[in-house]
């Protein structure tokens, strides 16, 4: 015994008898067990009330306030799970915070996205379920149509690296640039060919490609921000095709913790959200841009998987 240990005779305690000891020990052991097994189901599988019957999940997702959200929570409450939506204002927070347990999915991303951090972050993210694919669209205040863009003429696109590549490629379908080799879910202007090119891009903020339109003859501008600045969609000079096969990379998932991919409960929460009263409510939000994918969970692993190996290759 050491000088720093401590007895119930140094405390001027009585001993308790021996024979009770092993009791003791084997009480604490059970309790512990059972403590330490329901705080691993917790985790694993929402926070479940079986007092209640229900059970609890937290969705990390920007846009809370939507008015679909109060009906999916609604829908969900009806087949006893409670959804708790946790709002990030910053993009790069609710993939860490899925990771580090701070809630059980996320909803905000498309597939690449989601390949991006995982391979930036050594981490196994994964989709499991699909929800919808928005337009990337160019706009401009200047020109009625594509064609009056001029020779020379200057288009600004997110400076952000997935939106970056997309921004391009839709260009490159537009006309108005070309990419040498054709381009990939990865390309930069590095990879314009200038000489074979219309214009030339002008890389700013995600959030200031609406700022910019004053400025420039087009911008591509993302559809979030697009509807908060009340852009017309119908308006917007071009887009990339949401049905395309060339928008896999671009779908919309929910994601979780590649060890809860096959939870029983998560599964449930994607099926409630294709409810047609949820998908009508983002197609309108969206003034009839978003459109709902139903892929399986197979195929968006697949996805993931040829994005990772994509993002993998070129570091």
């Amino acid at each position: 015994m050491s000088d720093n240990d401590t007895t119930p005779a140094d405390l001027g305690l009585p001993e308790r008898p021996r024979r009770r000891r092993g009791a003791l020990v084997a009480v604490i052991a059970v309790v512990l067990v059972a403590v330490v097994a329901a705080a691993l189901y917790a985790v694993n599988a929402g926070t479940d009330d079986t007092a209640a019957g229900r059970t609890k999940v937290r969705i990390g997702v920007t846009d809370a306030s939507k008015e679909y959200w109060k009906t999916y929570k609604q829908l969900a409450a009806e087949q006893g799970i409670d959804i708790e939506t946790v709002n990030f204002s910053d993009y790069h927070q609710a993939n860490p915070a899925l990771s580090q347990r701070q809630i059980d999915l996320n909803l905000f991303q498309h597939v690449l996205f989601l390949a991006n951090y995982d391979v930036s972050n050594d981490d196994t993210l994964t989709p499991i379920g699909s929800t919808y694919v928005v337009p990337l669209s160019l706009y401009s205040q200047k020109h009625a149509a594509v064609a009056d863009i001029p020779q020379g003429g200057t288009v600004a696109i997110p400076n952000d690296k997935t939106n970056q590549a997309r921004a391009l490629l839709v260009l490159q379908q537009a006309g108005l640039i070309a990419l040498k080799g054709g381009g990939t879910v990865l390309s930069t202007p590095a990879d314009i060919d200038t000489a074979a090119s219309k214009v030339r891009v002008v890389p700013v903020d995600a959030a200031q490609t609406v700022a910019s339109l004053p400025s420039v003859d087009g911008a591509i501008v993302n559809n979030n921000f697009a509807l908060d600045a009340d852009l017309d969609p119908s308006r917007a000079l071009f887009g990339d095709d949401p049905n395309s096969p060339d928008a896999a990379p671009y779908i919309n998932v929910f994601v979780a913790r590649a060890e809860d991919k096959d939870n029983p409960v998560y599964r449930k929460v994607v099926e409630i959200y294709r409810d047609k009263r949820i998908t009508d409510q983002v197609v309108a939000d969206s003034k009839g841009t978003s459109v709902s994918v139903d892929r399986p969970q197979a195929e968006l692993e697949r996805i993931l998987a040829e994005l990772t190996a994509t993002v993998r290759g070129a570091k």
